[in-house]
């Protein structure tokens, strides 16, 4: 790498006797008598010698010029006499008013340099130009005023113009330029130089160019003006007011005649009136033959002067300092489609691209209907307007807006403070560029109010221009009045959330009658909040997924324009919305899953003993007859099956997580998500992308989670439950094959009851006896499965009476409870012995409860009430004895993830959604919510194990 290295110079880096040689990239030193040229590339003789031959850098031959001749001529080949001295360059001078000739009318070169003085008087009228060269006319104003080439006192003169003293003159200007972002007042060299002949030439001889360059000091001042000021606006404000006779241009008041268009009047809420008042005169469509989606903005562009340069159109980038694509720049004039740009431009690349300002008076064009196009006039909002304290340009109340017409880019000119021809101290930038269009409230047409552009200016401060940098933006935006949309949200919210209060009350009088507690206590109170939390969380959902869909459909689908998307900051309710379903949904599903961890469970086993065994009595030494024992392996199936099923869902979920991700990635339903009109679901890699809504990315994700979970759900309840494995029947049949039933308790008093006894008295036998019993139940041969005679009722819901309960818990505390010396000794022998008589007596209690054994505890078989199946509530309660309700819809998977999946699918999109409007990406909100998913299926699975070890005094150890 070293021998690739060079050392960096630069042409100011090589001093008075170098100069850069662009070959070597280097500095390099100049022949006898000579220096470095003005540029630096090259070399030139120094004063009082001439050139001899000259090849350009370092190939320049000098020679001494004579004594009697000690000046060089302009072009530095010859020597020549001058007789009124010499300059520091050593040539030939001459006085104001006088040019310099060295060489005769046929080109031969004078002895002697003459000084030759203009004539100025009546019949020529003549004064030396600017390089001092050659004779032309005076200016016109010198003529008038003094009738020669001179301006004596008292005559004015400024500018390089001559002007008449008298009365009425506009007032003598502040050439000051202030830079508020930098606490800079500079005294201006082209406010110096200009601002009063501007002033003067615009209200003496409406001057149309010197009224337009005043125009361009007031919008380089920031359009400032207050009474005591006489800067450049205040100057125009003068010349406006005196100038009122003389007519406004195409009948706008506040457009003087021979004055350029500034303000709009500083009436309180005028502004207002231009931006509300009136409609644009055209609509808009997104579709159909009529497309009319071109905003076609075009400018009348001034350089600082005052002339007139041309009409420019927007498209090609002309107000986009960032650079990009033709296409991409123009897109940012297709109707309905919000644009965004942004970027870092270098300060040394404004100061070359942008080193003479150009201002704008911008335009929006449209068909008049008759075949002539006419122009709407674009009002301007300046963020750094520097008026009277009655108007601020900040905020969104435009009664204190005043709002202007021209603005400019960049300004490189104003902040020069003594020399025009040295860089800028200060330079101004429209650093943030924003054209809002409003839509009419209640059009169907398309039709807009006047567009308005927002002009935010930064001052720089220049030090090194090769490393500062400045971020610029362009934007326009889309906007209508959301306040009725808001208001229809509020209603909804207030009148869903006081449904969702009625539905939380019921639940919890549901959840107080199932708990047989009649007692209004802090852990009521605590229900209810968690019922509330997880009810209000569905009425946030129902209004978002709502909102989300009808701006989706309306916006997209929608030919003649009637609704715009709501902007960013409009969208942080519908954001607020989402991050409360979430949490109240994520409290809602952690309190499913700290219930389903709770419940009590029990399996029933009718299995009895077949005949007896013979059986050695321990320490005894004799031999007893015992009733054979019964087969423990169909309770521990039966329990590993339970345990399967506890998380099985009626949808896949990594499909779900999948195919959401295909439609929105692969298919590219993401693209409907963008801020544009187009329904398309491919988009070319050279168009614009333009940025994201966050209301449309919600709304296209949840409709796709939603509507590909109705599918998964349709499918498998109608296709794989069907045809293929349906778990939860499945288990029903396991239970009755296997001679076990199962009791459950999810609440205190109210649980499910899955009747499995056999109807074949026993289920512990061979192969070929199992498929005669089989045979014989589908040849109708022997009585049916229901608990009832003659029914097939297997499942049911079940409210137990207190004193049931009661004797539950006891049975289950006094077996379970280690008393006296054996819960010191606490070995592994105790604790199984001791588990094994908690299984047989909770087995022999249950049995004979379900077998009307205990007539104080007995139960009744009934059909719930349609009204208490619709509001999930028992009206009768269980005084006495139990109620036992027919169930066809195998509701005891309430207590599984399989009967809560509405809860789950609510929790998994809204997870996905606010992981995908914190990072905007729908990969990672994929990814991570099949990886909560996976981490709470395995903690539901893993803990609802523990349980189910506990409760049915089954071994963990044979749960697999």
């Amino acid at each position: 790498a070293r021998g690739f290295s060079v050392p960096l110079q630069r042409p100011a880096d090589c001093g008075a006797q170098h100069y850069f040689d662009s070959s070597r990239l280097a500095c390099a030193p100049c022949g006898a008598h000579q220096r470095q040229s003005a540029g630096g590339n090259s070399c030139e003789c120094e004063p009082g010698y001439r050139m001899v031959s000259s090849n350009g850098g370092f190939s320049v031959t000098c020679e001494k010029c004579p004594e009697n001749m000690g000046g060089v001529t302009q072009d530095g080949w010859n020597c020549i006499t001058c007789p009124k001295g010499l300059t520091s360059k050593g040539n030939c001078k001459c006085p104001n008013n006088e040019i310099l000739v060295e060489r005769s009318v046929d080109g031969v070169l004078l002895d002697e340099a003459l000084c030759i003085h203009c004539n100025g008087s009546e019949q020529s009228f003549s004064a030396s130009d600017a390089s001092g060269s050659r004779c032309v006319r005076c200016e016109q104003t010198f003529i008038q005023v003094s009738k020669s080439c001179d301006c004596n006192s008292p005559n004015i003169l400024t500018g390089g113009l001559c002007f008449l003293a008298r009365e009425g003159l506009p007032p003598k200007g502040v050439a000051a330029v202030r830079f508020a972002q930098l606490g800079i007042t500079l005294a201006s060299a082209w406010f110096l130089k200009n601002l009063q002949s501007s002033a003067f030439a615009c209200w003496l001889y409406s001057n149309l160019t010197a009224c337009q360059a005043l125009g361009n000091m007031c919008v380089m001042n920031m359009n400032s003006l207050s009474s005591s000021s006489t800067d450049a606006c205040g100057l125009f404000q003068y010349i406006f007011v005196s100038t009122a006779r003389v007519g406004v241009i195409h009948s706008i008041p506040y457009w003087r005649r021979n004055l350029p268009w500034l303000y709009y009047g500083d009436q309180p809420g005028l502004a207002s009136q231009v931006l509300e008042k009136n409609h644009f005169p055209t609509t808009f469509t997104f579709k159909g033959t009529d497309k009319d989606v071109k905003l076609k903005f075009i400018a009348a562009s001034f350089d600082a002067a005052g002339n007139f340069l041309k009409w420019q159109s927007l498209e090609g980038g002309l107000l986009q300092l960032c650079p990009d694509t033709q296409t991409k720049l123009d897109a940012a004039y297709v109707f309905g489609t919000t644009y965004q740009q942004n970027c870092k431009i270098s300060v040394s690349k404004i100061l070359s691209d942008f080193a003479n300002p150009v201002f704008y008076d911008l335009f929006l064009e449209y068909n008049g209907g008759n075949g002539q196009q006419h122009l709407w006039a674009v009002p301007v909002l300046n963020l750094n307007l520097q008026y009277n304290e009655k108007f601020v340009n900040q905020g969104s109340n435009m009664n204190n807006w005043l709002l202007t017409r021209r603005f400019f880019l960049v300004d490189a000119l104003s902040g020069k403070e003594n020399d025009l021809g040295k860089p800028p101290r200060v330079i101004r930038i429209a650093s943030k560029i924003t054209i809002s269009i409003r839509l009419v409230s209640h059009t169907q047409r398309g039709t807009i109010y006047p567009p308005l552009i927002t002009v935010d200016y930064t001052d720089v401060l220049i030090q090194n221009p090769e490393i500062q940098s400045v971020m610029v933006s362009f934007a326009v935006s889309y906007e209508m009045n959301q306040r009725e949309a808001q208001i229809q949200t509020d209603i909804a919210l207030g009148v869903l959330g006081g449904l969702a209060v009625l539905w939380s009350l019921l639940k919890t009088a549901g959840w107080k009658r199932r708990t047989g507690s009649s007692i209004i206590d802090l852990q009521t109170v605590f229900k209810f909040l968690l019922f509330y939390a997880g009810d209000l969380a569905n009425v946030f959902f129902i209004i978002t997924v709502g909102t989300g869909i009808y701006w989706l459909v309306f916006f997209k689908a929608q030919q003649f324009v009637s609704v715009l998307l709501p902007l960013p900051p409009q969208e942080e309710d519908f954001v607020t919305y989402i991050a409360c379903a979430f949490s109240l949904k994520a409290l809602q599903f952690l309190h499913l899953l700290v219930s389903q961890l709770a419940i009590d469970i029990f399996f029933i086993d009718w299995e009895r003993p077949k005949g007896k065994v013979l059986k050695a009595v321990e320490g005894e030494g004799v031999t007893k007859s015992t009733a054979a024992p019964v087969s423990i392996w169909r309770t521990y199936f039966i329990a590993n099956e339970w345990n399967e099923i506890q998380t099985v869902r009626k949808i896949n979920p990594l499909f779900q997580v999948l195919a959401v991700l295909f439609f929105l990635e692969v298919v590219g339903f993401s693209n409907l998500a963008l801020m544009d009109a187009s329904s398309s679901l491919t988009r070319s890699s050279e168009s614009y992308v333009a940025p994201w809504s966050r209301i449309l990315r919600f709304g296209v994700s949840a409709a796709l989670w939603v509507a590909i979970a109705i599918l998964q759900i349709i499918f498998f309840a109608v296709i794989y439950e069907r045809f293929v494995e349906d778990k939860i029947s499945q288990f029903v049949d396991l239970c009755c094959v296997s001679n076990i039933s199962v009791f459950l308790l999810s609440h205190n008093c109210f649980g499910h009851y899955i009747h499995g006894r056999s109807v074949h008295g026993h289920a512990d036998t061979n192969m070929e006896e199992m498929n005669l019993n089989l045979k014989r139940e589908a040849e109708n041969l022997c009585s049916q499965r229901g608990l009832l005679p003659n029914t097939d009722g297997q499942t049911f819901q079940i409210s137990i009476s207190r004193k049931m309960r009661l004797n539950y818990d006891w049975i289950h505390e006094t077996l379970t409870r280690k008393r006296g010396p054996a819960r010191l000794l606490d070995s592994s022998a105790n604790t199984f012995e001791q588990s094994t008589r908690a299984y047989n007596a909770m087995n022999k209690f249950l049995s004979s409860f379900i077998d009307h054994v205990h007539k104080e505890m007995d139960y009744i078989v009934k059909d719930k009430l349609l009204l208490e199946r619709i509001l999930g509530m028992e009206f009768m309660e269980p005084i006495e004895k139990s109620i036992f309700y027919n169930d066809e819809g195998h509701s005891f998977t309430d207590v599984l993830y399989y009967g809560n999946e509405t809860t789950l699918l609510i929790f998994d999109i809204l997870f996905f959604s606010v992981v995908d409007l914190a990072s905007q990406s729908f990969v990672l909100a994929a990814i991570l919510t099949y990886l909560q998913q996976e981490i709470f299926r395995f903690i539901r699975t893993t803990l609802g194990q523990k349980n189910l070890a506990s409760k049915t005094l089954v071994d963990q150890r044979f749960l697999i």
